[in-house]
Parts: C-alpha cells; sequence; structure tokens
C-alpha cells in the first residue's frame, strides 16, 4: 500500500485529512509519513497511536467503531506510523463509505493526526 504524507502541528488542533480505500479479502496497509510545518520529520518518540474505523451513517445518528487498526510507529525520529489491517479483518467490513481517525497520545494529551473516507470495494470473486 501507499505511502502518504502529512503535515502535522499539534498548536493548530486540526487533523490533515486523507481518503484511503480497502479492498476486502485483502491486507491493508499505509504509512504516513509526518511532517511539521517546516517540512521536518515530526518526532514520534514517546508517543502511542490508535486508530479505528466506523461506518459512515447520515448526520445526527451515533457513530460506533466497526474495527480498529493495528498502528505502529516504525520510525519515531522519521516521524513514520503505518496503520494496518488482515485480509480476514477486511473481508468482513461490507461495501460502502467508512470514515476513520488516527490517533497519537504523549502523556495525557490526545491529538487527532489524520482523519478521512474510507471506500471499502467489495470481494467479487475467490482466488482458484
Amino acid at each position: 500500500m501507499p505511502s502518504r504524507s502529512i503535515t502535522f502541528n499539534p498548536d493548530t488542533g486540526v487533523p490533515y485529512g486523507a481518503n484511503l480505500t480497502i479492498y476486502g479479502g485483502s491486507d491493508f496497509n499505509t504509512t504516513f509519513n509526518v511532517t511539521d510545518d517546516a517540512n521536518n520529520n515530526f518526532n514520534l518518540t514517546g508517543y502511542t497511536g490508535s486508530a479505528a474505523i466506523s461506518k459512515s451513517v447520515s448526520i445526527g445518528a451515533t457513530l460506533g467503531i466497526t474495527t480498529t487498526f493495528t498502528v505502529g510507529i516504525t520510525s519515531a525520529i522519521g516521524g513514520k506510523l503505518k496503520i494496518s489491517l488482515g485480509s480476514v479483518a477486511t473481508r468482513n467490513l461490507a461495501e460502502g463509505r467508512y470514515v476513520y481517525d488516527v490517533l497519537i497520545k504523549s502523556g495525557s494529551t490526545t491529538y487527532t493526526l489524520v482523519n478521512g473516507n474510507i471506500m471499502v470495494v467489495p470481494v467479487v470473486s475467490a482466488a482458484p
């Protein structure tokens, strides 16, 4: 899966927006290369990450978490964070549009790093 370069400034409180696609029955992963406003790697040392996906619903309805991603900081000093779902988890997602977010936490402070829509494309046929 692709890497995505994103800019993050914890002082603004605004997450980066990025839309993704998941193909049902396939392993999914994407790496976020996080930089600061000066285009330097954002140092993720001391941070932990979490990420979830929820079925997109109409305005005013409550969103519930559909599943959570596995999150790993693959290079803290390099600003690299990876989210992933295995093929069994993606096979169990119904076709359609979902929303997701990736959170990072340092101490007692949690930031929304990135969020957006995820389009889930269903499994059409099985491999022979």
